[in-house]
């Protein structure tokens, strides 16, 4: 079994140098489940909902379950490590252009897309080079 958290130098999705790493691959299946339940409390109705490939793959499909079907609902993006942002709006672009999208991450470490809400929120350094403390979800 791998560590959720990792100290290790890697290039993440966007090319971003990174020297640390969130490894989801590392969260059980009991853990995935109740890390659906924890979207589920939160967030408003969604139509259906799909995972970013890879890492939101898994996420996605425990949270189909929970779609309305109903055309006036949004649809419903996830994945696992949020960075840049620069994956769920390119899954919303190409995918699903001009629908009304809500997103959803496990983790974010970066500024997110208004549209997107995460479960656990990290502090950032912004472009001007602030630090940006951001606690909870997004209203």
């Amino acid at each position: 079994m791998s560590n959720l958290f990792q100290s290790i130098d890697f290039k993440s999705h966007s090319g971003l140098d990174l020297s640390w790493k969130i490894e989801c691959d590392a969260l059980q299946d009991g853990e995935w489940f109740t890390l659906s339940k924890m979207i589920m409390e939160l967030s408003p109705p969604f139509s259906k909902a799909v995972g970013i490939p890879r890492g939101g793959v898994k996420l996605g499909n425990l949270l189909k379950q929970y779609g309305t079907k109903k055309k006036e609902d949004p649809i419903c993006i996830v994945d696992d490590v949020l960075t840049t942002g620069g994956s769920m709006i390119e899954y919303a672009e190409t995918e699903f252009k001009g629908e009304d999208v809500i997103g959803w991450t496990v983790f974010a470490r970066g500024q997110m897309p208004e549209w997107v809400n995460a479960l656990f929120r990290m502090p950032y350094i912004d472009e001007n080079g602030d630090l940006i403390k951001m606690i909870g979800i997004r209203d």
